[in-house]
């Protein structure tokens, strides 16, 4: 119970703010293709018609904690002891967390035509996400009641947090509408795996010292897609028990002076969680006792947990997926008279459709021959400065990508675990990292004026149509 509750304070009370990778854009690997649909995969003369990620999965995951329970909690996860020196009692003071994570399992793409540059795909994807926020009295409760000089405090436990998993399978498109345009969709079926949100809205707690005891009252609303302890590996394995879609669309158009915009709304979509969830409108009180007992975590956890569940009907209801809108640009530059040392800057904006997260971010990638290195700069509107970097060895047929977009935080909270005691409270803590590998194969893609092994083929539909309504002839 109480790594559970760790898990819970780290990682799921989180609000206002995203993380999102950005060092992938206009790298033009399989994994970029499927997130920025627009985007190319192949290059006619070099590239093979086939590409495929050969069940190694393509991966992403990060987190980021700010506020003053930063040093608690790293404390608490690997020290085993809570240090709640930063935390202010009665100053209605909060912290703020994220998580996002995917995996995409299964990554296949093909180049369906030489006329029209049409691409299409297919893929498996997991999906984490989540939002929230907690109060620093509702941490410093974990450790008991010695941090309390009061025995009344109103609305201190007001916390919200979600979180959603989920699992995607899907189909993708891109197609070259012109020589300066080009469109691309994903269309996913997604397959809910789990979803807890509890808002509280208002709250009260009397200790009774004397009893080492406290009376707990809360009035909000809780929601779960299915009842405690039933989530297991078998929940991760495709279903149709909780359906869902979503959509990303995607368009790019390089203008005369060689920038390419690129415009993306991705993840739009919902789940409809079965009808074994619930939701709880609850407004009940009940007393925690053994707040200073080595169990008082288990015993507070129990206590909030019945609360929430006081008031708990079946039924299904419906969530949105953490949707967004982003846009780009990118240019290319020689460094040197040889040609073999290229810079890419690229600027990104991107904002949460459903949330107020927004986040700016500028990434520098240097090429020489199969080499890429990225520096990528990043802030949102929490205030907070990211800083990664990206390794890349990228040919026409092979690619492989490692790196982070938070190497200081990933680092000092990597010290953190060897030595939790020299931990202080920083800006933020976080962790970032993610993987990515793909090949292609099959015949070569050749050019119309010498293919060999690959017809010319037709403009997809979406060409066709472009050449009617602007009468052209590409």
């Amino acid at each position: 119970m109480k790594r559970i509750l760790l898990v819970f304070c780290l990682l799921l009370f989180a609000v206002k703010g995203f993380s999102q990778q950005f060092s992938q854009y206009n790298t033009g690997t399989l994994y970029d293709s499927f997130e920025n649909p627009s985007q190319k995969s192949f290059w006619t003369d070099t590239s093979k018609m086939y590409a495929f990620n050969f069940l190694v999965p393509n991966l992403n995951g990060s987190f980021f904690l700010t506020g003053d329970a930063q040093s608690t909690l790293v404390s608490r996860a690997f020290g085993g002891k809570y240090n709640n020196a930063a935390l202010q009692i009665g100053s209605g003071k909060y912290s703020t967390a994220g998580i996002n994570a995917n995996a995409y399992s299964i990554m296949f793409k093909m180049f369906n035509s030489l006329n029209g540059d049409v691409e299409t795909g297919f893929f498996i994807e997991t999906k984490a996400e989540g939002k929230g926020s907690i109060s620093d009295e509702s941490i410093a409760l974990l450790n008991g009641p010695t941090a309390f000089a009061n025995n009344i405090y109103d609305n201190v436990l007001n916390n919200h947090y979600y979180y959603q998993v989920y699992n995607s399978i899907g189909f993708s498109y891109r197609e070259k509408l012109s020589k300066q345009l080009a469109i691309g969709f994903k269309i996913s079926a997604l397959m809910g795996i789990d979803y807890t949100k509890m808002d509280v809205y208002e709250s009260h707690i009397n200790f009774d010292k004397a009893n080492d005891a406290a009376s707990i009252s809360l009035r909000g609303k809780y929601q779960v897609s299915q009842g405690p302890g039933k989530l297991d590996t078998r929940s991760f394995l495709p279903t149709l028990r909780s359906p869902g879609a979503a959509l990303s669309i995607g368009t790019s158009y390089l203008t005369d002076e060689g920038i390419t915009f690129q415009a993306n709304i991705k993840d739009l979509g919902f789940i409809h969680w079965y009808s074994n969830s619930f939701t709880s409108n609850f407004n009940a009180t009940k007393t925690a006792v053994g707040l200073s007992a080595s169990k008082r975590e288990d015993s507070i956890y129990n206590t909030i947990h019945n609360i929430a569940i006081s008031g708990q009907k079946g039924g299904s209801f419906t969530s949105a997926t953490d949707g967004r809108f982003e846009l780009s640009a990118t240019k290319s530059y020689w460094l040197d008279d040889n040609t073999t040392i290229k810079y890419l800057p690229t600027l990104i904006a991107s904002k949460e459709l459903l949330y107020s997260g927004f986040t700016g971010a500028f990434v520098n990638r240097f090429q020489y021959n199969n080499y890429n290195v990225s520096l990528t700069a990043s802030y949102d509107n929490l205030n907070l400065f990211n800083f990664g970097t990206q390794f890349m060895i990228k040919s026409y047929n092979g690619e492989f990508f490692i790196g982070t977009e938070r190497l200081l935080q990933t680092a000092t909270l990597a010290g953190a675990h060897s030595n939790p005691t020299a931990y202080s409270n920083g800006s933020f803590t976080g962790a970032d990292f993610f993987l990515g590998f793909s090949l292609k194969f099959g015949p070569v893609i050749e050019h119309p004026m010498n293919a060999s092994t690959i017809p010319n083929g037709e403009k997809g539909f979406f060409g066709r149509l472009y050449n009617r309504l602007f009468k052209t002839n590409w």
